[in-house]
């Protein structure tokens, strides 16, 4: 068993607190198996009747006739009723719910969904719901608003590096190279060869995102420009873009004409079924965000990888994705930094420039600003890479996360120096 232990632990935590849990995360990223074996075991462990735990995968054929949002309700209120224990109600892929029009209004603008059964069932004392869902949209704004903050969000990704590190069966040196190629998709980790890793990542990435976000957003005759626009995001992972940008690169390099509107939409699509994740740029000195561009990460690096077939290998781009990710999972809010300064160049004219930081990470009153850089060979390098976080006004933490195995050390400008394996295995080694 892969140990998903910082879930667990929230779950534990959340336990008959009167919300709903929704686990959100991309497909086969381990909800299900969060909920149905590890948690169900926990339960199990502590007196939890098997007949009080019920679970209802909706993406299972045997299970679609619940995707009726009111053959779900009747369903679970017919088994809680059967004594005044807890029932602990799993609701896995819960936005297969349809819309339907109520049946006893005569109105075809009333509608009844999967918000109006879980709203409905968390009147029921004896009822402790949990559900997974692979769509952001899942918990927009509006739907939060008709839960009245009865929503618990718990975000899940793919493996980190530490649970996959945690898990891995091989030479341990060889951990990050496996890491960085494959990724953290539970099933693609316990496959054992290349072979089979690939052919799984690939099959998922086809047959079951790409189907997804087609099917959910009705795409039908520009399907294709879908597919090259992941293949163009997955070779530019790190770079600044916008769907200006993105339109021109279709109409240069594929000679297709596509709207910015559109190139906008597809990559709302791809966001909300957390295939990729973005992150804007923000101006330190100026305390301000700047709309475009921003850049594009994947939530599994190594369902990037396949998509490419394997063949764009760039380590560089790599890590800092990994590290953007391994950020997310430490529940960071990310952006890319910004800092402006002003030089005189060889002439004497006075010039504005701007640096970027590869990521700000915020969380609460802490902050640390990061820049991933795959090696530094040198002083010349070293100024380089420090250049942008020696003009950062403040006094919050500053790193530098290389990729070799180096003992943390800090330079003169107290900027922390440490390996990428350290930083995502000891998440107290930023405070070191």
């Amino acid at each position: 068993m892969i140990e998903r232990k910082k879930y667990l632990d929230t779950l534990i935590s959340k336990k008959e607190n009167g919300l709903i849990k929704v686990i959100t995360g991309i497909r086969r990223c381990g909800k299900s198996y969060l909920l149905s074996t590890i948690y169900k075991e926990y339960l199990t462990s502590i007196g939890v009747d098997d007949e009080h735990i019920i679970q209802l995968p909706l993406d299972e054929i045997e299970f679609a006739k619940y995707r009726n949002p009111m053959e779900l309700d009747k369903h679970i209120k017919e088994i809680v009723s059967r004594d005044t224990g807890m029932f602990y109600i799993f609701i896995d892929e819960i936005q297969k719910v349809v819309e339907i029009n109520n049946p006893f209004i005569d109105d075809k603008n009333d509608k009844i969904g999967f918000v109006d059964v879980l709203l409905g069932l968390m009147k029921i004392n004896n009822v402790d719901l949990y559900v997974t869902g692979s769509n952001s949209r899942l918990l927009s704004s509006e739907i939060l608003t008709e839960f009245r903050d009865r929503g618990d969000e718990i975000k899940m990704s793919p493996l980190t590096y530490k649970e996959f590190y945690s898990y891995y069966k091989g030479n341990k040196n060889s951990a990050w190279k496996d890491y960085y190629t494959y990724g953290g998709m539970p099933q693609a980790v316990l496959r054992n060869t290349h072979e089979e890793k690939s052919k799984y990542l690939k099959r998922l990435f086809e047959k079951t995102y790409m189907s997804d976000v087609i099917e959910r957003n009705g795409i039908q005759n520009e399907s294709m420009v879908l597919g090259e626009l992941v293949n163009i995001i997955s070779s530019s992972i790190g770079s600044l873009t916008n769907s200006l940008k993105l339109a021109n690169t279709f109409k240069s390099v594929k000679k297709v004409s596509i709207s910015p509107n559109t190139i906008n939409d597809y990559l709302s699509y791809l966001v909300d079924a957390f295939i990729i994740d973005k992150a804007y740029k923000y101006d330190i000195k100026g305390k301000k965000y700047i709309d475009t561009p921003l850049k594009y990460y994947f939530t599994d690096i190594g369902l990037r990888n396949a998509r490419l077939n394997f063949r764009q290998q760039e380590e560089s781009h790599i890590m800092e994705n990994i590290i953007f990710n391994e950020l997310k999972a430490r529940e960071y809010d990310i952006d890319i930094g910004v800092v402006e300064y002003n030089y005189k160049n060889d002439k004497g004219v006075s010039q504005r420039s701007q640096l970027e930081i590869d990521f700000i990470a915020n969380k609460s009153s802490k902050r640390y600003y990061i820049q991933s850089a795959l090696l530094i060979e040198s002083e010349e390098k070293r100024y380089q890479e420090t250049t942008s976080l020696r003009k950062i006004p403040d006094s919050f933490k500053k790193i530098i996360v290389l990729k070799d195995n180096i003992n943390p050390w800090y330079d003169e400008n107290g900027i922390l120096y440490i390996g990428i394996e350290q930083f995502l295995l000891d998440e107290s080694a930023v405070k070191l």
